[in-house]
């Protein structure tokens, strides 16, 4: 299998707003949100969907998603919940997209897929994400 885009992110030949990284699991900014604040958590092994991951892989996948959606709490307090969603149509390697929401309206709302990422506002909204390295 060919490296995927979420692959060649993950060693550093496409550039991204990393947000957290650990072992397993690396985490970045979706350049295309479906709200404010979205992420995407990928795998650092490289399968098609989550129900192919190791046991150990899909444990860390979810415990780094939990990480993720309570410093997202604090850095969006507004929000009612925080959306998690595994669709895994557009890039086949495993992935889980969280997001800060009130309704379910804004959970199945469409990226705008066609304007340009905002590159400044991402890196921001990283920083105030970002965990660290563990």
């Amino acid at each position: 299998m060919s490296d995927s885009i979420f692959t060649k992110i993950i060693k550093g030949e496409i550039p991204c707003h990393k947000v957290y990284e650990d072992e397993h699991t690396f985490v970045f900014m979706d350049i295309h949100p479906i709200q404010t604040g979205h992420v995407l958590v990928v795998t650092k092994s490289q399968v098609p969907t989550v129900w192919d991951l190791t046991d150990e892989d899909y444990a860390a996948l979810m415990s780094t998603c939990r990480k993720i959606a309570h410093k997202m709490h604090r850095v969006f307090p507004d929000k009612k919940r925080i959306g998690l969603m595994i669709e895994g149509l557009e890039v086949d390697h495993a992935h889980v997209k969280l997001f800060p929401i009130d309704t379910g309206d804004e959970f199945r709302a469409k990226p705008d897929m066609e304007s340009e990422p905002d590159h400044p506002a991402l890196a921001e909204l990283a920083k105030k994400l970002y965990i660290g390295e563990n």
